[in-house]
């Protein structure tokens, strides 16, 4: 039994398989969703640990999806890959920087797919703390707190994501360095 699952909502069976045939070989399953009622259904029943969401979809759109994930702190903690063939259809209702989930536009390429999961990865909110622990909170009463810590998490999220690209320019400026060197010599 696969240890990891990977819930793909789309209700094109070639998105589904080609997905499937592009992640690299794991201990996990893909499970699948033709549609919204469908996908929400697997996301409640199975708890994946990736949910990849095509933004278009029949019976429940993607967006809908979308916002009642964002609406329960548990399942907002899974990592969220948002996928479209119009990006534009996506910025319309959620504002870029995406901040929380990564997105790619279809179609796409394995080495973008495996990039946008491993983003998704990266940025996901953490889970929420048990209720035992965010009692204090709540007994303080105080509504500008849970704002505060809102912000404060939103914000950690950025460094995260900010923290992600310097590595990436870092690795990417020892690279240029190596080949100045090389070609020196």
């Amino acid at each position: 039994m696969a240890s990891h699952k990977i819930l793909v909502i789309d209700d094109s069976k070639v998105i589904r398989v080609r997905v499937r045939e592009m992640l690299p070989p794991g201990n996990f399953e893909v499970l699948e969703a033709k549609d919204g009622e469908e996908g929400l259904k697997l996301i409640r029943q199975a708890r994946p640990n990736l949910i990849m969401l095509d933004f278009l979809l029949p019976k429940v759109s993607g967006w809908e999806v979308f916002q009642q994930i964002q609406s329960n702190a548990e399942l907002r903690s899974i990592p969220l890959v948002l996928m479209s063939g119009r990006k534009e259809e996506v910025t319309e209702k959620i504002q870029e920087p995406f901040k929380h989930f990564a997105f790619i536009e279809k179609p796409f390429e394995k080495k973008t797919l495996i990039e946008a999961i491993k983003l998704a990865m990266k940025i996901a909110p953490k889970a929420p703390a048990p209720a035992a622990a965010a009692a204090p909170t709540a007994a303080a009463g105080d509504a500008a707190s849970g704002d505060s810590s809102a912000d404060v998490q939103a914000l950690k999220q950025q460094m995260v994501k900010m923290q992600a690209e310097i590595d990436g320019l870092k690795k990417q400026i020892t690279q240029i360095m190596t080949f100045i060197k090389q070609k020196m010599k």
